[in-house]
């Protein structure tokens, strides 16, 4: 049966580069970025995994933008209960029991000093230093506001100054806002993209790093900005869901490299993290742009990060998860509730966590 369904991923998988990639995949690039200019931002699974980053990696990360997540470790020792019922309200209205204290944020700050001193995460204290963007729909049923605002005192606890956090509630579903792209910003349905005239990219990468210049390039110059990579060298080998399944990783990511850091300039770095059903092979009930009868493309080219970064000499990593059949990880999501691994999953044992942190180092070895 494992058999069959690793054939199965693979089929499609294949099928999707087929669908959408112009070219064979490339060797991520060694760029001038300066790792201290990190930051990382995600929505649903990919926010909690930009909180997971930016607490197990804390000294290369500079900033956070976080849509419709909860608090670093949430789920505490590899829980999908608790991670649908107390950090989120994903396994349904009639078993969600999100309150105002259900992450039990003190008891979460608290282990961050004894997890630093395992040698499981950079020096919490680094933390403080980090600007943290929060992003809350009150149409949202997936991820309530009140888990949002159970993250940003987490961050607040782990001391991050009020100054430093900026919360968002917005009108709006489970959804990346966009200015103009997607569905109707109250809905909660796939492409997890919607039309909330706010532009949560560039909101995001503003907060982390100061006034952005405006975007000029035309969408056919963004478009051959955009590059697939092979993410394999960066996934670890070892682990109970490596040989059928990558550690729930795709065999290709995408980068986004400004013609300036092509050309040698010294850039800056973020990660853009998809959520869950927005993963490049991710087989979707409808068909959205760019991805035929696969999610493609959809959030990497529209979820808006592109035009800002070009403008602003930032490199845009987009790592991709894929799904995992049965009752694992259907909906490709990012692990923070343990599949790849219970103990590790949110420190830098953990694989997915190790494979991301591979790539930044990849793209930042080339600073001079």
């Amino acid at each position: 049966m494992r058999k069959i369904f690793r054939l199965i991923a693979a089929t499609l998988i294949m099928a999707s580069s087929i669908c959408f990639a112009q070219t064979q995949p490339i060797e991520l690039p060694r760029l001038n970025i300066d790792v201290k200019e990190t930051s990382v931002s995600g929505i649903s699974s990919g926010g909690f995994m930009a909180v997971q980053l930016s607490v197990a990696y804390s000294s290369i990360i500079k900033g956070v933008g976080i849509v419709a997540a909860g608090p670093y470790y949430c789920a505490q020792r590899g829980s999908y209960n608790t991670a649908g019922t107390l950090c989120s309200c994903t396994l349904g209205a009639q078993t969600c029991a999100v309150t105002e204290s259900s992450a039990k944020v003190p008891e979460l700050v608290s282990k961050l000093a004894p997890l630093f001193r395992k040698g499981l995460i950079d020096d919490p204290a680094n933390i403080s230093h980090q600007h943290i963007l929060t992003f809350a729909g009150k149409q949202d049923n997936l991820v309530p506001p009140t888990i949002v605002k159970q993250l940003a005192s987490f961050y607040r606890g782990a001391g991050v100054s009020a100054a430093n956090v900026s919360e968002v509630l917005w009108e709006a579903g489970h959804t990346m806002p966009t200015w103009d792209f997607g569905e109707e910003c109250t809905v909660t349905e796939s492409p997890y993209l919607g039309k909330c005239r706010y532009d949560g990219a560039k909101e995001i990468l503003s907060w982390i790093y100061g006034a952005l210049k405006k975007p000029a390039a035309r969408e056919s110059q963004l478009n051959s900005r955009f590059f697939e990579f092979n993410q394999r060298p960066f996934i670890p080998s070892e682990g109970p869901m490596a040989a059928a399944w990558d550690n729930g990783l795709d065999v290709t990511g995408w980068v986004y490299i400004p013609k300036a850091c092509a050309d040698g300039a010294t850039c800056r770095l973020h990660v853009a993290l998809h959520g869950c059903e927005q993963g490049q092979t991710y087989v979707p009930l409808k068909t959205p742009p760019d991805g035929g009868p696969f999610y493609g493309t959809t959030f990497v080219k529209n979820a808006g990060y592109a035009p800002w970064a070009d403008a602003n000499d930032v490199v845009i990593l987009y790592p991709q998860a894929i799904s995992i059949p049965i009752t694992i990880n259907p909906k490709g999501c990012w692990d923070w509730w343990g599949f790849t691994a219970r103990d590790h999953y949110a420190d830098q044992k953990g694989y997915q966590m190790r494979a991301i942190r591979a790539m930044i180092d990849r793209l930042t070895s080339g600073r001079h």
